[in-house]
C-alpha cells in the first residue's frame, strides 16, 4: 500500500501549493526573481538529479512555448536545463567552491546506493505552482525514489563529507520546476487560464534510468553547471 499512500501524500502536497498560490496569481500577485541570469548571483552547491527526456521535454516544450506567447518576459527553463532533484546534496550558498570537496568521495557513495535500485518510472501529470515558479507535478510509479533518498540520507550521515541535506526541507516531491517570474506578468488573467488548461494535463512518463552529480547554480544553469559523474540504475534481471 505504500505506493498508494505516497500517490496520496503528493496529491496533498502539489495541492496545498497550487491552493495557496492560485488565488495570489488571479489578483495578480507574483514573486519576482531577480538574481535570474545576474553575474551577481554566485550561490553554487551539489546536485543529484535526474535530466528530463523524451517524451516529458518535448511535451513541457509545448507549454512553455503557449506561457512565452503569453508571458515573454519571463524565465523558461530551455530543454538542456530541465531536471528532476533527486537530492540537493550541498545547498547553493554564496562562498561554496567545488575546490572546497572531493567530488569522487561523494561519488562513491552515491554508486553505493544507486547499485541497488532499478529504473525508476515517473508519470508527469498537471502543474503545480508557488508564487515565485511553475512546477510540472511528477508521479513515481511506487515507492523507490523515497527509498533512494533515504539510502542516499543514511549513506552521508555515516560519512564524514560535508553536506546540507534537507537544510531547507526534506525533499518529497517528484516536480520540475519549469517557469519562474522575474518581470511583472502584463496580463494575468490570461495567464492563469491558460495555467487551468494544464493543471491536469498529461506531460507523458519518465525513465530515470541515469543520474548525474553537478556543481550547479542555484537555476541548474547549463553555462554554470559541471558534470561531476553519472550513475547507471541496475538493469533489471
Amino acid at each position: 500500500m505504500a505506493p498508494v499512500q505516497n500517490m496520496n501524500e503528493l496529491n496533498a502536497i502539489y495541492g496545498r501549493l497550487w491552493d495557496e498560490s492560485y488565488p495570489q496569481f488571479q489578483n495578480g500577485v507574483f514573486q519576482l526573481d531577480s538574481l535570474i541570469l545576474s553575474p551577481e548571483d554566485q550561490r553554487r552547491g551539489i546536485t543529484l538529479l535526474a535530466r528530463i527526456t523524451n517524451p516529458v521535454d518535448q511535451e513541457i516544450s509545448y507549454f512553455l512555448n503557449d506561457a512565452n506567447s503569453l508571458e515573454p518576459h519571463q524565465y523558461y527553463y530551455p530543454a538542456s536545463d530541465l531536471h528532476l532533484t533527486i537530492l540537493s546534496i550541498i545547498t547553493c550558498v554564496e562562498g561554496f567552491h567545488l575546490s572546497s570537496i572531493d567530488p569522487q568521495e561523494y561519488a562513491e557513495v552515491i554508486s553505493n546506493c544507486c547499485s541497488q535500485y532499478h529504473p525508476i518510472k515517473i508519470a508527469f501529470r498537471g502543474l503545480t505552482a508557488s508564487t515565485s515558479c511553475i512546477m510540472i507535478q511528477g508521479f513515481p510509479d511506487d515507492d523507490r525514489l523515497n527509498s533512494l533518498r533515504e539510502d542516499l540520507r543514511e549513506g552521508f550521515s555515516a560519512s564524514h563529507f560535508h553536506h546540507s541535506i534537507d537544510s531547507r526541507y526534506p525533499i518529497k516531491t517528484a516536480h520540475s520546476t519549469v517557469i519562474r517570474f522575474q518581470n511583472p506578468v502584463g496580463d494575468s488573467n490570461s495567464f492563469v487560464k491558460l495555467l487551468e488548461k494544464y493543471r491536469d494535463h498529461e506531460f507523458g512518463v519518465l525513465e530515470v534510468n541515469q543520474l548525474e552529480l553537478v556543481f550547479n547554480d542555484w537555476y541548474q544553469t547549463k553555462s554554470n553547471t559541471i558534470l561531476l559523474d553519472r550513475f547507471r540504475l541496475a538493469e533489471r534481471q
